[in-house]
């Protein structure tokens, strides 16, 4: 039974590199009994972090809107974005069969490396977001200056 113990924290506390901001997510964790509460928690908190990232990029493609060049980057960068995020996820776990190849742990570890990856493209279509005026309307004084 210590070994149990010993074994869980090292595994959990060497998620902290997969931590979550989301007390939502902290508070379903401190409840979580079993490996499979702690997968649902995983992919609930890998939910609202997509959720967020539709968000943002819903946004950012309406303050762009008057735009068209730039709202089809956004749309080209969006597109490039999830097929890097895919293709990485693919080469974090390339097995065949992740569930015996890696274990119980598998879907909680996938959630939590993906909802990190869509937590920093949620800060970049902030970013954009801001070039674009942010939370005000996108006028020529707050567009960025061309550069010549």
């Amino acid at each position: 039974m210590k070994y149990l113990g010993i074994v869980l924290f090292v595994a959990l506390s060497s998620f902290s590199s997969f931590a979550q901001n989301s007390e939502t997510y902290r508070n379903c964790m401190k409840k979580a009994n079993a490996q499979s509460e702690m997968n649902v928690c995983a992919n609930e908190e890998a939910v609202r972090v997509e959720a967020a990232l539709n968000e943002a990029y819903h946004k950012l493609l309406s303050k762009a809107a008057n735009q068209p060049e730039a709202s089809e980057k956004i749309k080209a960068s969006e597109r490039a974005w999830i097929a890097y995020r895919d293709a990485y996820m693919d080469a974090m776990y390339p097995a065949k069969d992740k569930q015996a190849e890696y274990g119980s742990i598998y879907p909680m570890e996938f959630d939590l490396r993906r909802a990190k990856l869509t937590q920093q493209q949620v800060g970049a279509l902030k970013d954009l977001i801001e070039q674009y005026g942010g939370d005000q309307p996108t006028t020529s004084a707050t567009k960025p200056a061309k550069a010549k």
